[in-house]
């Protein structure tokens, strides 16, 4: 098993910053990449970006590159999501999740439970 608890959401003003955290605990070896996801009102789970353990295999959605920056710190088992230049479209909760590397969620095993980020405009 694996949980995964996410930190860092909040209010702020467009055009401010957020980092996100997820600390893993268990058994999170066995899936070697995490990923962060988000959930807009009304909206469908989509991926925002995606790291492997070891630091590589990164990816971002088109709608963040430039913007935000994940990261991984294998030693304390903790993946970060540093979001810049937010949008009021950045809105939503965020979720780290847990699974095999890819953008689909389906391929995620294991979730937080979210964070909200609220971005006014």
């Amino acid at each position: 098993q694996v949980q995964l608890v996410e930190s860092g959401g909040g209010l702020v003003q467009a055009g401010g910053s957020l980092r996100l955290s997820c600390a893993a605990s268990g058994r999170t070896f066995t899936r070697p990449a995490m990923g962060w996801f988000r959930q807009g009102p009304g909206k469908e789970r989509e991926i925002v970006a995606v790291i492997s353990w070891s630091g590589g295999n990164i990816y971002y959605a088109d709608s963040v590159k430039g913007r935000f920056t994940i990261s991984s710190d294998g030693a304390k088992s903790t993946v970060y999501l540093q979001m810049n230049s937010l949008k009021p479209e950045d809105t939503a909760v965020y979720y780290c999740a847990n699974g095999r590397p890819s953008t689909s969620l389906y391929d995620y095993d294991y979730w937080g439970q979210g964070t909200q980020v609220t971005v006014s405009s």
